[in-house]
């Protein structure tokens, strides 16, 4: 009896530890499994003039989005001054509006492509398909100056940016509530309009028109510099010990857990509806796909920290401390495989529900059906 005692408690144990395992594979990499923000966009029901007043009545009824954050989320204070924006469509633009409340509105760039962001400036990164790769950037200053770009795969990928992709057909403009460049008047903020042609980011040889419910991966950034003033001129604050400009605070409307917005997978949700703003609301729809490609993510994050302690990938997923077959939160029940060389990988998913996802050395995200 004590044996057959000794041997369930054991068995449980086991268990508890299998268990205990499979709940802690996310340990040291909760900040990157967040949940991220979404939005609901509608139709406009008039046309959107481009002059930074966003006084249509489309724009009234818009729902503004949730304050902006720090970007490594809320182990961090909340920023100083606040940040909102809202979205439109028709079928020709994607409608951007945001609002920066700032008490000493500057920007001297004026030429397009300047880096815009060592001033102050609003970001807007798309990725329409959702697979990490081929996406763009959109950068503006208080000067309705346009730093804009394409990335065909993130920095951390090897990804150089292609200052020459510029958004042909963007309108955009600047409305600033009080006086740019005047440092001894306090102003309270600066209003971003944009009007994002849907032909402008298309992925190959035709514009797709987002269709209803469609979803894109999009987020948004704000860089904030500390500024001294110098003879009237704004100039970013350094470091009274080291000489070195003091580093830029980053408000986004999705934290991406770390200092680095080039993270694709861990910006925010674009829902598209073709209700008119006035009609009908629906709720945002979180697709299961996003459950499944976490554990990919998971994957992807713990070889890329094997790689920087060890100069080569781990070949097996016990390497890395990843079961082969696990259970979601939501009763989807995975099977988890690794291919990999000491310098490239492949991670393969395969869910109860036939579908199947691989995620790649560089990030990218692809997805089969089984069926």
């Amino acid at each position: 009896m004590r044996k057959l005692c000794h041997l369930v408690f054991m068995l449980v144990i086991c268990v508890n530890s299998s268990l205990l395992s499979a709940q802690n594979i996310f340990s040291g990499f909760e900040h990157l499994f967040t949940p991220v923000r979404s939005y609901v966009v509608y139709q406009t029901v008039d046309d959107i003039i481009i002059d930074g007043k966003a006084d249509e009545p489309s724009w009234n009824l818009a729902e503004w989005s949730e304050e902006f954050v720090d970007i490594e989320g809320a182990k961090k204070p909340e920023p100083k001054y606040k940040t909102q924006m809202k979205m439109l469509w028709d079928d020709r633009y994607l409608y951007i509006l945001a609002e920066l409340e700032e008490p000493h509105v500057w920007s001297y760039y004026e030429n397009h492509d300047l880096i815009v962001f060592e001033e102050n400036d609003f970001e807007v990164f798309i990725d329409p398909d959702d697979d990490t790769h081929n996406y763009f950037e959109i950068e503006i200053n208080a000067r309705n100056t346009i730093f804009d770009l394409f990335m065909a795969k993130p920095y951390r990928n090897g990804g150089v940016p292609i200052i020459t992709w510029n958004t042909p057909g963007l309108k955009s403009a600047v409305f600033v509530d009080g006086t740019i460049n005047k440092s001894t008047d306090v102003d309270k903020s600066w209003t971003v309009e944009m009007a994002i042609p849907f032909e402008a980011i298309r992925l190959g040889v035709s514009t797709q028109i987002p269709k209803n419910n469609q979803l894109w991966k999009i987020n948004f950034s704000r860089v904030q510099w500390q500024t001294e003033i110098t003879d009237g001129i704004y100039k970013r604050k350094k470091d009274a010990v080291s000489g070195r400009i003091i580093p830029e605070d980053n408000w986004v409307w999705n934290a991406t857990g770390l200092i680095n917005m080039h993270f694709p997978e861990r910006w925010g949700m674009l829902q598209f509806s073709i209700n008119q703003v006035n009609g009908p609301k629906v709720a945002f729809q979180y697709p299961d796909i996003e459950e499944l490609k976490k554990y990919l993510w998971l994957v992807y994050y713990k070889q890329k920290k094997f790689q920087g302690e060890n100069g080569k990938y781990a070949k097996t997923l016990s390497e890395i401390d990843i079961p082969v077959t696990l259970t979601t939160d939501l009763g989807n029940k995975l099977e988890l495989k690794l291919f990999a060389t000491d310098f490239q990988f492949i991670a393969e998913l395969i869910s109860s529900k036939q579908i199947k996802l691989t995620i790649n050395n560089d990030g990218l995200i692809q997805k089969s059906s089984l069926k």
